[in-house]
């Protein structure tokens, strides 16, 4: 559990921040999601299945934050704010990237972070997702469609 941990740990949070924006709840998703992991651990049919079930659980965690975040910004009637940490992090470029991903529905914007951020194969998305190879291969070219739609209407 040690050895996953620091192995996979940095990567995790690094995706979940990518989709929430948020160090902090990255942070706490992914420290959810390996408790998770802990309490299940003997429950597991094989180690090999351990980051794949991470994987699964950090992307859940995210999905419960991003719907309370929606939640809580419609009942305030604000926007939600972009911490000052991920503005000096990213260039403008990145950051119109990171705005146009956020605005993709939740399956697409997922899809493109477990592709092209953890570079997994379509076996790999669709066990993480829970959804077939073809759903994520359609899921995928729709993603990028809309992805390249946006960034050129923010230019």
């Amino acid at each position: 559990m040690t050895a996953l941990y620091r192995e996979h740990a940095l990567g995790l949070t690094r995706m979940a921040y990518v989709m929430l924006g948020d160090r902090t709840a990255a942070e706490d998703v992914v420290q959810d999601a390996f408790c998770g992991l802990y309490r299940r651990w003997e429950h597991l049919s094989s180690a090999e299945k351990a980051l794949p079930y991470l994987r699964s659980s950090v992307l859940n965690g995210c999905r419960t934050v991003l719907r309370g975040s929606l939640r809580q910004a419609r009942a305030d009637h604000l926007q939600p704010v972009v911490s000052a940490e991920s503005m000096i992090l990213g260039q403008e470029q990145r950051r119109e990237v990171v705005a146009a991903l956020r605005r993709l529905p939740d399956r697409q914007r997922e899809a493109l972070v477990l592709r092209f951020y953890l570079d997994l194969s379509d076996a790999e998305i669709a066990g993480d997702m829970g959804i077939s190879k073809g759903t994520v291969r359609s899921t995928l070219y729709r993603a990028l469609a809309a992805l390249g739609i946006a960034l050129k209407e923010s230019s």
